[in-house]
């Protein structure tokens, strides 16, 4: 039977607190004990490990500075000299993850588990300046730590950028003392209670993560919307996605973003037709969705003239 040797991958910008991380899970967390673990650094992080506490929680530290030298002939080198039980990645904040993520990895090397953490002081700017390039660190990890926040930190906002492009992570919000901060609710910018929700373009981009995170929420809700209709002639004739087209993290990641919609004069709306939907939601199992979700049923759909910005935002 081929042993499996587990790999944790963590990710993020150079001074994210990865190092902090790695540390606190091998030398505090007592994760090492009972085999070996190979740790690979790729870049030198804000904490520097000490190499008696590596001994001593059974680690052995390898560098590989440079992006050419991370290949799957070297970590297979690295596997025949150390015979580790567990591996450690510290991935480097410059590099695509695609040169891990598409890498024929040493026999019995399984990534169970990628994380990555996010200065929460400097995360808003890099989203204005660097978008695709910290996205790029985050799209495929299983936990994102959002560290070092405060009462201030934009906690919604940077959950709805992360959400937008990878929906399967896991947020955690660390504060700057260390402990975790559970409260990361957010005030939504319309009002749950009125009669009709009016989600505007600014708010639509909210409108869908938070339904997607919480439908519950929704159910019985009454919600209207500005909306491009998606209905090729293949799709069911009471059913149609009303959406729009969002940017999740730069041009080249525009995508089409909806819900489906149970309509009975569906067939009558043509596709690519701009509209304004009223409807109700409700919690339950559709297909698309592989499972339960937000599906809306129209109580009214009227003809719409295309906005002046077709595309909507999630920041």
């Amino acid at each position: 039977m081929d042993i499996e040797i587990p790999v944790y991958l963590f990710s993020g910008f150079m001074d994210s607190g990865k190092s902090s991380l790695i540390r606190e899970t091998l030398v505090e967390g007592d994760f090492g004990e009972g085999g070996k673990t190979l740790l690979i650094l790729c870049e030198d992080g804000e904490v520097e490990f000490d190499e008696q506490e590596l001994a001593e929680v059974n680690t052995e530290l390898v560098m590989i500075e440079d992006e050419k030298d991370f290949t799957s002939a070297r970590l297979k080198e690295l596997q025949l000299a150390c015979q580790p039980d567990q591996v450690f990645i510290e991935y480097n904040g410059t590099w695509q993850m695609a040169t891990f993520l598409e890498m024929d990895l040493p026999k019995g090397w399984i990534l169970v588990q990628a994380l990555a953490t996010v200065d929460a002081t400097t995360f808003e700017m890099y989203l204005a300046n660097m978008r695709a390039m910290i996205m790029e660190q985050l799209f495929a990890a299983d936990v994102v730590i959002i560290n070092r926040c405060d009462d201030d930190t934009p906690k919604g906002k940077f959950r709805r950028a992360i959400k937008a492009l990878n929906r399967k992570a896991q947020i955690a919000y660390e504060r700057k003392d260390g402990t975790m901060d559970e409260n990361d609710m957010e005030e939504l910018p319309y009002d749950l209670n009125q009669e009709i929700i009016d989600i505007t373009d600014m708010d639509y981009g909210i409108w869908y993560m938070d339904a997607l995170d919480d439908p519950k929420k929704y159910e019985g809700k009454k919600v209207r919307f500005l909306a491009l209709v998606y209905r090729p002639e293949k799709m069911k004739k009471e059913v149609m996605v009303p959406g729009r087209f969002a940017m999740t993290c730069c041009v080249d990641d525009i995508t089409f973003i909806g819900f489906k919609c149970r309509y009975e004069k569906a067939a009558q709306i043509p596709h690519k037709s701009w509209v304004t939907v009223t409807a109700e939601m409700k919690h339950e199992f559709a297909l698309e969705y592989k499972g339960k979700g937000p599906v809306l049923y129209a109580l009214d759909v009227q003809p719409a003239e295309k906005p002046e910005d077709e595309l909507i935002y999630f920041s």
